[in-house]
C-alpha cells in the first residue's frame, strides 16, 4: 500500500522538519461513520415516462484502484489497461422499475463486480446500452459494449471488439433504435509504442510574427514527440455500425483520432468529428486542429468534407472569445438532415466593437448547395434549443456585465429579424424566467416540448431563486401572447425540483420530480401539478444517516456585510447542542464568487429545506465533534461598472468573513476567539488569503488550491485579465506573496495527480516551502493518485483525520487568540 507523503515544520505532538513516512489514520467513528453511509441510487428515466432505471451505485474505491495505470496526455486521462477513462464512478448494478408502483427488478446477465458507464435509453425506450469496464490484468483489461432488454430485465454483450473509450461517450443509438455507433480499438494495431530509450534530439517551440497565442495553464499536455506517438496510439479508433439484434459490425471510414461521430435525425448520415496533427504542447485535444465529415451510414463512404480547422492557438484569452472560422457543427435535432453552426464576425474578439458577433449558418442534406444564414447575433452564441420548423429559441452572452439574451427564431424564414424572448443578467437569478424544457423525440434526439392548441406553448423549469430561498417551478409560456401560466412551484417546508414532464395535455399535468426536506432524504415521486396534495412515491430510498442521528440541524442565516451587501451562510449545529451550552468551536467554509452588481450579489441562493447529505468535501463533519459549522457562507467579491470585482478581492474577502463571524457570536453559537476557515480549490485559494490578510482565524485548511498568480497569467476563474493587464492585483491577490505575515496554522492538502487548471501541485509545494521559510507554522499533505476532487476511500479517511486533529488541536483547544 502506498503511503502518505508528509512534510511539516510541527507535526501534531512532535516536531519534524524532513519529509516523514507515514501511515494511513482514520479520524473518530463518528465520522468514519457518516462518510462511509451507504451511496444511494442514481437514476434514469426512459423518455417516455414509465420507467425507470436504478443505477447501483460504487462504494468509494480503494487506493490500489486509483493507483491503477494511467496515461495524461493532450489534458486526457485513461488506463491504458482498458483503453477507457481512468476516473469513473461506476455503476454495480442496474433495477428497473415501471412506474408508479412495479416492482424493482435486477437486470440479470452483468458479470460480478460489474463496473458499468454511460447507460443510454433507445429511442423507443425498449433497450438500454452502456459501457462495461472489465478491468482485467497486465494489457488485457477492455471496455465493452452491453444492452440491456427492458421486457425481460435481461443484459448481454453486444460486440466482441473493445471499445475505444478514451474520450468517454464511445457510443450513440441511431434513430432506428436497431443499430448503434461506436468507437472501437483498430483492429490489430499492435503493441504501443515504447519510450524512446534515449532522445533522438531536444523538443523545440518557438513563436513569433506578432502573433499572440496566449492560453491559460492547462495539466496533462503532450510534451515530446514519444507522447505524440502514444497518444494516436491510444486515442485511434476505428468507426462501427453495430446491429443490435445480432452484434455485427460494419467499419465506417477510416481509423481516426475521432472525437464524436453522430447520426442524423432520419439516421441516413454521420458527423464525424476528427482531430489530427500538428498537435500543441501548450494546448489541449479541444485546441487541435479538426475535421468535420460527413459518412453515409449506409455504406460508411465519405458524403462530404464539411471543414478542415486549424490549430486554435490564437484565441484571444478574453471569456468571450473563439476561435475564427466555423464552430460547434451539429445536427439540427428536429429536421432530418441538416448541420448547423457558428461564425464570429468580429475575429472572435470581444474586445472588438462589432454590431453582430456571430452568425449562424445550416446546411441541409445532400450537403452540396451553399450555407444559408439562420440568424445574426449581436451577443456570442450560447446555446440553441430546437423545436419545430417554425420555432427555435437561440441564447447569446456576454461576460463583460454578465448579459445574456434569449430569441425566439422561426426556422422557416432564415436571416429575419430576432424577437427577443428574455433578456437581464445571468446573475440576478431572482428574475431568471427558468430553461426551455427539452424531451427526447422519436428520433432520439432532444427538442422543445411545446403544446397549446397550435404548438404554440413551451415549458420552464427553474431553481425559482426567491428571498426564502430557492423555490423550483414549472411554468407554460405562450409564445404568442407572452402570458405565463404557473403550473406548479416547490412548497416549504420541503424541496421539491421538476427531473421530467410526463404530460403535458390535458388536464393532467403530470411531472416525476424529486423531494426531500430536512429530516427526508431525497426521493422520486409523480406528482399531479393540478393538485397541490396528490403524490406518489416511485422510490423509498432510506436515509444513510438512520443508524446514527437521522440527519443534521441546519438553519440558513441572512446577514449584512459592512458595505450593506446581503449574505448567507448554513448554520449547522451539534443535535443535541441548547443556546444554554454556550458559543461553540467553529468551522466556516466558503467559495468566494464574482458579481458585477451588488444586488444580484446579495441574492439568496440555495434552501432552507435540502436534506443534508455529505460529500467527500463537506465541513459538516464536524458537528459531531461538537463544532458549530457555517457552511457554504455567501463571499461575493463585486466589481460594478468599470470596476472589476478583483481590484478590491482582499477587502471583500475580509468583511465577508468577518460578517459571518459576527453574525454567528451575535447569535450566541459562535465563539469568534475559536473560529478555523477551510476551503477546497479556490476556497483554499481563499483561506490562505484570509490568514494573510486578517486575524480572524485560528487555523486554516487549504486543499488543492492555487496561491502564486503569476504562475497563472493568462486569467484564472473569474478574472480574465492577464497578469501584463493587471500585475498590482494578480500580486495582490497572490498569498504566496505574503508568507511572511501568516502567523496562524495552516494544514495544506493537496492531491498527488491533480487535474484542475491552475492548481498544479507544484502551487501547494512552494507555497509550503515559501512558509517553512517563514517559519510558519505549517503541514504538507499529498494524498497518492488523487485528482483534484479527491476518492480513494484510505485518502479520504486520512484526509478527515488530518482536518479533525488540525482543527483540534489549534481550535478546538483553548488558547490566545491568533495575531497576524
Amino acid at each position: 500500500m502506498k503511503k502518505i507523503v508528509l512534510s511539516a515544520t510541527l507535526l501534531l505532538g512532535f516536531a519534524a522538519t524532513q519529509a516523514q513516512d507515514f501511515k494511513y489514520q482514520t479520524p473518530p467513528q463518528a465520522i468514519q461513520d457518516v462518510l462511509l453511509a451507504p451511496p444511494t441510487p442514481r437514476v434514469s428515466l426512459a423518455s417516455y415516462g414509465r420507467t425507470l432505471a436504478l443505477l447501483q451505485v460504487q462504494d468509494f474505491p480503494t487506493v490500489a484502484e486509483l493507483s491503477q495505470p494511467e496515461l495524461r496526455l493532450a489534458g486526457l486521462r485513461f488506463n491504458p489497461r482498458t483503453n477507457g477513462p481512468s476516473r469513473v464512478s461506476y455503476a454495480v448494478g442496474i433495477k428497473l422499475k415501471k412506474l408508479p408502483n412495479g416492482p424493482e427488478t435486477d437486470v440479470k446477465g452483468l458479470p460480478a463486480q460489474a463496473r458499468i458507464s454511460s447507460v443510454i435509453w433507445s429511442p423507443d425506450n425498449k433497450t438500454m446500452a452502456f459501457a462495461l469496464t472489465m478491468p482485467g490484468s497486465g494489457t488485457d483489461g477492455r471496455v465493452e459494449l452491453w444492452v440491456a432488454d427492458v421486457a425481460t430485465a435481461t443484459a448481454r454483450r453486444l460486440l466482441a471488439a473493445p471499445l475505444n473509450d478514451a474520450f468517454g461517450s464511445s457510443f450513440e443509438w441511431v434513430s432506428d433504435s436497431q443499430t448503434l455507433l461506436a468507437r472501437t480499438v483498430p483492429t490489430g494495431r499492435g503493441v504501443a509504442p515504447a519510450a524512446d530509450a534515449a532522445p533522438t534530439g531536444p523538443t523545440v517551440q518557438e513563436s513569433g510574427g506578432g502573433k499572440k497565442s496566449g492560453a491559460r495553464t492547462y495539466q496533462d499536455l503532450l510534451k515530446s514527440p514519444a507522447d505524440e506517438r502514444v497518444f494516436d496510439y491510444y486515442a485511434t479508433s476505428q468507426l462501427v455500425k453495430v446491429k443490435l439484434a445480432d452484434g455485427s459490425a460494419q467499419p465506417m471510414g477510416q481509423p481516426g483520432i475521432i472525437q464524436t461521430a453522430y447520426s442524423s435525425p432520419d439516421g441516413k448520415y454521420v458527423l464525424l468529428r476528427t482531430r489530427h496533427r500538428p498537435y500543441s504542447y501548450l494546448l489541449p485535444l479541444s485546441s487541435f486542429p479538426q475535421r468535420i465529415d460527413v459518412l453515409d451510414l449506409a455504406t460508411g463512404a465519405p458524403v462530404k468534407t464539411i471543414a478542415d480547422l486549424p490549430l486554435a492557438d490564437n484565441v484571444p484569452t478574453n471569456f468571450d472569445a473563439v476561435v475564427t472560422g466555423p464552430r460547434g457543427h451539429s445536427w439540427r435535432a428536429d429536421a432530418p438532415a441538416t448541420i448547423y453552426y457558428a461564425e464570429a464576425q468580429d475575429g472572435g474578439d470581444p474586445k472588438t466593437k462589432a454590431d453582430i458577433r456571430d452568425k449562424l449558418y445550416t446546411l441541409p442534406a445532400p450537403f452540396t448547395g451553399p450555407v444559408q444564414e439562420l440568424a445574426a447575433l449581436p451577443l456570442r452564441f450560447a446555446g440553441l434549443n430546437w423545436g419545430t420548423d417554425k420555432l427555435a429559441l437561440v441564447e447569446g452572452y456576454r461576460w463583460a456585465d454578465r448579459h445574456q439574451t434569449t430569441w425566439q427564431l422561426n426556422p422557416s424564414t432564415p436571416a429575419a429579424p430576432l424577437t427577443v424572448l428574455f433578456e437581464g443578467s445571468s446573475q440576478d437569478t431572482y428574475k431568471d424566467p427558468g430553461t426551455p424544457y427539452e424531451h427526447r423525440n422519436a428520433q432520439g434526439k432532444y427538442v422543445l416540448l411545446t403544446g397549446g392548441p397550435m404548438g404554440q406553448s413551451i415549458y420552464l423549469t427553474g431553481n425559482g431563486a426567491s428571498p426564502e430561498g430557492d423555490r423550483p417551478f414549472v411554468d407554460e409560456l405562450d409564445l404568442t401572447t407572452k402570458k405565463t401560466i404557473h403550473w406548479w412551484r416547490s412548497e416549504a417546508p420541503a424541496y421539491e425540483i421538476p427531473v421530467a414532464i410526463l404530460n403535458a395535455s390535458g388536464k393532467q399535468r403530470q411531472l416525476l420530480t424529486r423531494r426531500e426536506s430536512l429530516t427526508q432524504a431525497p426521493n422520486y415521486y409523480l406528482r399531479d401539478a393540478t393538485k397541490k396534495d396528490k403524490l406518489t412515491a416511485i422510490t423509498r430510498f432510506a436515509n444513510p444517516y438512520a443508524n446514527f442521528g437521522g440527519s443534521f440541524k441546519k438553519q440558513v442565516l441572512k446577514y449584512k456585510r459592512a458595505d450593506g451587501v446581503d449574505l448567507t451562510a448554513d448554520l449547522y449545529l451539534p443535535q443535541n447542542y441548547k443556546k444554554t451550552d454556550g458559543p461553540l468551536p467553529t468551522l466556516m467554509e466558503a467559495y468566494p464568487r464574482e458579481f458585477k452588481d451588488k444586488d444580484n450579489a446579495g441574492q439568496v441562493s440555495g434552501s432552507p429545506y435540502t436534506f443534508t447529505r455529505l460529500s467527500w468535501a463537506s465541513p459538516v463533519y464536524w458537528v459531531t465533534q461538537g463544532y458549530a459549522v457555517l457552511a457554504n457562507a455567501s463571499i461575493p467579491i463585486v466589481g460594478e461598472g468599470s470596476k472589476e470585482p478583483n481590484d478590491t478581492y482582499t477587502e471583500q474577502l475580509v468583511s465577508s468573513a468577518k460578517a459571518a463571524i459576527d453574525e454567528g457570536a451575535r447569535m450566541g453559537v459562535v465563539d469568534p476567539a475559536r473560529v478555523g476557515v477551510m476551503g477546497h480549490s479556490y476556497g483554499a485559494f481563499m483561506t490562505a488569503n484570509l490568514l494573510s490578510h486578517s486575524n480572524l482565524f485560528k487555523a486554516g485548511i487549504a486543499r488543492s488550491g492555487a496561491y502564486n498568480r503569476t504562475l497563472t497569467p493568462f486569467g484564472f476563474q473569474g478574472e480574465e485579465r492577464t497578469f501584463w493587464q493587471a500585475a498590482e492585483v494578480y500580486n495582490a491577490m497572490s498569498p504566496f506573496n505574503y508568507a511572511d505575515k501568516i502567523k496562524t496554522p495552516i494544514l495544506l492538502i493537496h492531491g498527488e495527480a491533480d487535474n484542475n487548471s491552475g492548481t498544479f501541485p507544484i502551487q501547494t509545494e512552494r507555497y509550503y516551502a515559501a512558509l517553512k521559510g517563514q517559519g510558519a507554522t505549517a503541514r504538507y499533505v499529498v494524498l497518492p493518485a488523487e485528482a483534484h476532487s479527491y476518492a480513494a476511500r484510505e485518502n479520504l479517511l486520512h484526509m478527515l483525520w488530518e482536518m479533525d486533529s488540525w482543527l483540534n488541536k489549534y481550535v478546538k483547544a483553548p488558547a490566545t487568540p491568533a495575531a497576524n
